[in-house]
């Protein structure tokens, strides 16, 4: 059973249309990380499968069942980007209410407090409570009924490096439990390590999705290779330009050389280099998740920033 499916989703605001003909899915155990610029349609997404919006194209099934439905929503748990609690109430008082709503054990509320960090202010009002703290008062109160989806919107806001890595190293151990967790953000090196599939999202449409190295497939952007000579270089910029191979290199003012090949290039260019005893040092690097993004939103992100999500 999926943790929800949508497909051929489409959704309009009067006659803007916001998400067409999308098809994606999360499976138990997966962490997806959900991409796009202001305006793309992830907030619509998550409406969509929280079943506060109903799609005018398409179907939307969440965990078996209907979006929406609170045999459903029960076990879904939700951080919006921007959490806000009663500052008056404690921060127990604060999770015993969502829990009351939610259907939850009230006995698991000092639980969660401490696994986000936060058992010393149990019985603190919340306008005492930095932002950070804030932000792992709605983590924890996502957290509530042990969900089988969890819904993260920019999870780190607020949050220090090292509340930041406890986040993570959180997220991975729900996963590795069989929880499915969507997770939205816009600091893509930050989240790159954690997520098992990527979608991308530009004016409404789902531009790619997949794990890193079907991204880097489908994109095709050259692999980096940066080389430090062992001596002099003439061999190494000859081997390069002579190889044949769908390949471009830069000399850098320190000596060394910086090659752009084609990936499925990358291991014959490799060689070739190597064959000609001159190289002291060599490094490979791959696409990363926020140039892979770039490139299939285009200049999409400031044409749309601002716009309906």
């Amino acid at each position: 059973m999926s943790c929800f499916r949508l497909e051929n989703v489409s959704y309009r605001y009067s006659r803007s249309p916001v998400l067409t003909g999308i098809d994606l899915a999360l499976e138990p155990g997966e962490i997806l990380g959900l991409f796009g610029h202001n305006g793309a349609g992830k907030t619509t997404s998550i409406k969509l499968i929280l079943g506060l919006m109903t799609p005018q194209q398409g179907t939307v099934s969440v965990l078996g069942g209907t979006a929406g439905a609170p045999e459903v929503s029960q076990h879904i748990g939700y951080l919006p980007e921007n959490v806000m609690f009663y500052p008056q109430l404690t921060g127990s008082e604060i999770l015993n209410h969502f829990a009351r709503l939610k259907g939850a054990s009230l006995e698991q509320v000092p639980r969660l407090m401490e696994q986000v960090g936060l058992a010393d202010a149990l019985h603190s009002r919340v306008k005492t409570y930095s932002k950070g703290m804030r932000q792992r008062l709605g983590l924890a109160q996502a957290l509530l009924g042990k969900p089988k989806l969890l819904m993260l919107d920019e999870p780190t806001v607020g949050l220090d490096p090292v509340a930041t890595a406890d986040l993570y190293r959180l997220l991975r151990t729900l996963r590795d439990a069989g929880t499915g967790i969507v997770l939205c953000s816009h600091v893509l090196p930050g989240v790159e390590p954690y997520i098992d599939r990527a979608a991308i999202l530009t004016g409404g449409t789902l531009k790619a999705a997949g794990n890193l190295t079907a991204l880097r497939r489908q994109a095709n952007m050259p692999v980096v290779l940066s080389v430090i000579p062992a001596d002099g270089n003439h061999q190494l910029e000859a081997a390069v330009m002579g190889s044949g191979l769908n390949a471009s290199v830069t000399q850098k003012r320190n000596g060394s050389l910086r090659i752009e090949v084609a990936p499925l290039q990358k291991m014959a260019m490799v060689r070739r280099l190597l064959a000609t005893g001159e190289v002291r040092d060599l490094d490979i690097s791959e696409p990363t998740l926020e140039d892979i993004y770039v490139h299939f939103i285009g200049s999409g992100g400031l044409a749309h920033r601002g716009g309906v999500q």
